[in-house]
């Protein structure tokens, strides 16, 4: 193993995005919870790769995402602290989910509250102001998304999915709930939309 290079080690390409060694490295580090000496290697190798990757950053020939630590930047803790998060949930939902900070949840929440604001409060412009409002939401929702980990192809994907099961779900519960509150002048489609916002603003905000 002391013969290979630190991609080799933990089972990658030089090719392999930040995901895929991170998840290489996890898996490792679960074959080989016993193995002090092992983990060291690993950990050795992983640190290297990155050591690898800022330079290349720093030459300009890779773009990397803000989130990912260096060593330089992060604190090391054991190896059983840092897997306890992922033995409760799948690989697949740990890629996805993301742990923002307060701007990332406030900045597109005060911009989705705007836009609600004026769904409920002008509905006078009819259809119309409904549907630029959902095209600027939807730009919204794709513009951070896409600045957490500069995948563009996802988070229209994530957006356009949230718009879609937005506005079915916000028309089945009009449709049962808006009866009940007859005394609240709220149309069907305002409804809708407000709710559309909402599924925006968490999957801008929680997933990455």
């Amino acid at each position: 193993m002391s013969d290979q290079n630190p991609y080799e080690k933990l089972g990658v390409s030089e090719e392999a995005s930040f995901d895929e060694i991170q998840d290489a490295r996890n898996r490792l580090f679960e074959q080989h919870s016993g193995d002090a000496k092992h983990l060291e290697v690993i950990e050795a190798a992983y640190d290297a790769i990155l050591m690898d990757r800022l330079r290349m950053r720093q030459e300009g020939k890779i773009k990397v995402p803000e989130r990912i630590r260096f060593p330089e930047l992060r604190v090391q803790s054991p190896p059983k602290e840092t897997q306890a998060p992922r033995e409760h949930s799948p690989a697949w939902l740990q890629r996805i989910l993301d742990r923002p900070t307060p701007a990332d949840i406030l900045l597109p929440g005060a911009w989705y509250l705007g836009l609600s604001a004026i769904s409920l409060f002008y509905p006078e412009g009819g259809n119309q102001v409904l549907q630029l409002a959902l095209v600027v939401g939807v730009s919204i929702g794709i513009y951070f998304l896409n600045r957490k980990e500069a995948k563009f192809g996802r988070a229209v994907l994530f957006t356009l999915v949230s718009l879609i099961v937005g506005l079915i779900t916000g028309g089945l519960l009009a449709n049962w709930l808006l009866p009940q509150i007859s005394f609240i002048n709220l149309g069907s489609n305002q409804f809708s939309t407000v709710l559309t916002f909402i599924l925006l603003w968490l999957v801008s905000s929680f997933l990455r």
